[in-house]
């Protein structure tokens, strides 16, 4: 107990202590504030994906596609493990306005919106459809046209504060999409001059899934008419994904491990049918697996700055180290006390330590309770510099995100004041051997230093 209390002592009666807390309770606000906004956009972006693409996709690089989906759809939707299953069609094109005298690349993405929006946040992306994302391609102002859905950042401007200012309903645009179709050997399907497929639309909604690249380059229109638009209806009636949703209770891995062996099975069946050997090209992946060439890179950022928050902890270890030096190096005779009176190495050891696993502690308490309440009104403070000086952290109108992240992890708060713990036990570690290899003689030495 002696041993605890001499350093509370010296916690409390040496004033350079308040340097160390300081640093340590600092190191854990920044960690504690920057960890849990940086985990926020991982995780916001990697539910933004998943939303997109359903739990599993069956998908073909080729811009051709594969054939005999529809047994296989029939098939799955027949298992148990699954809940909903979208065919899609996702082609390179072309999409301008009747004498616009322009053109824009887009991705041409054929669905079938009540299936789609069952697997997919399809039907939450909808501005004007969401509460019927079966009549997504019906347009308000003429129920008799067909129509589109463009991606929201090519027909909604963003206001300052990153919402979109949309109308009442919307625009009737005119819009003319254009497709170069292919032939299942991947040849065009067109001979001669006339290679371009093009069909006119009208504009019926947009669609927000908060990924930038799809906002500003998708335009979904109903499958069968990206099938003949595409040229991907005859001979042979393709798709180039399929997407799976799976029911509650089963777990990714197991579920795409069962829709492999299916499409397997499924493959060997039709290989040998005309167009067969398309299938060899198609994979069968979880949603991770699909987008990890757009995942990957905030993932790698997060363990980059993972690295660098273990850097600003060497800080916090010198900072202990040189305090507890100093008070040691100040104790001489504190210390000769203890040890003449029959304490042992390891006690003398233990009341230094007990001082660094203090500095830890309080310093980690506090950095943590002022993190936390940052987090909490972040937003709030950050709504009133816009407003009082215009300043934003991120641009709304440029990039696509909305509140700063600011949901606190009680594991990430646990293993942040933790490892403040033991930074400040490594930190101390070096005088406290020192502080208990000293001997009583070694005390009445005029220099400590």
């Amino acid at each position: 107990m002696y041993k605890w209390i001499l350093a509370w002592r010296y916690f409390r009666k040496r004033p350079i202590t308040i340097l160390a807390v300081a640093s340590v309770a600092l190191c854990v606000f920044i960690v504690v504030v920057v960890m849990t906004v940086m985990n926020g956009l991982v995780q916001e972006f990697r539910d933004k994906n998943h939303r997109y693409v359903g739990d599993c996709v069956i998908s073909s690089d080729s811009l051709v596609g594969f054939g005999y989906y529809e047994p296989f759809i029939e098939q799955l939707e027949r298992e148990p493990f699954v809940q909903a299953v979208s065919p899609v069609v996702r082609q390179v094109g072309l999409m301008s306005q009747p004498g616009g005298g322009w053109n824009m690349g887009i991705e041409i993405v054929g669905i079938d919106p009540q299936r789609h929006a069952q697997v997919t946040g399809f039907g939450q992306s909808l501005h004007f459809r969401r509460d019927h994302p079966e009549q997504a391609f019906v347009p308000l102002y003429d129920p008799s046209l067909e129509g589109c859905v463009i991606g929201i950042d090519q027909v909604v401007r963003r206001g300052p504060d990153g919402n979109y200012l949309h109308e009442a309903e919307p625009f009737p645009y005119q819009l003319i999409v254009s497709s170069f179709p292919l032939n299942i050997r991947g040849g065009l399907a067109r001979a001669g001059t006339d290679m371009v497929s093009s069909r006119t639309f009208y504009y019926s909604d947009n669609s927000h899934t908060g990924l930038v690249k799809v906002d500003a380059s998708a335009v979904y229109v109903p499958l069968e008419t990206a099938q003949t638009l595409c040229a991907m209806d005859s001979p042979l009636r393709r798709v180039n994904e399929i997407s799976v949703k799976f029911r509650p209770g089963m777990s990714l891995a197991r579920g795409v491990q069962r829709v492999r062996t299916l499409w397997q099975e499924h493959v060997a069946a039709f290989r040998s049918e005309p167009g067969g050997e398309l299938l060899d090209q198609v994979v069968v992946e979880s949603w991770q697996q699909n987008r990890r060439s757009v995942i990957a890179p905030m993932e790698k950022e997060q363990a980059m700055l993972i690295l660098l928050f273990l850097m600003l902890g060497v800080i916090t270890v010198f900072i202990v180290f040189v305090v507890l030096y100093m008070i040691v190096s100040h104790s001489g005779r504190d210390i000769g006390i203890l040890r003449s009176i029959g304490v042992p190495v390891g006690g003398v050891v233990v009341v230094f330590e007990g001082f660094a696993v203090l500095t830890g502690l309080i310093g980690a308490l506090m950095g943590a309770a002022g993190g936390c309440l940052f987090l909490w009104r972040v937003n709030a403070i950050e709504n009133w510099l816009h407003h009082r000086y215009g300043w934003q952290l991120w641009d709304r109108s440029v990039y696509a995100i909305g509140d700063i992240p600011n949901r606190i992890d009680p594991v990430l708060l646990a293993a942040v004041a933790a490892a403040a713990v033991v930074a400040c036990l490594v930190g101390g570690a070096a005088p406290s051997f020192k502080a208990g290899l000293k001997r009583p003689v070694e005390t009445l030495q005029v220099s400590q230093i």
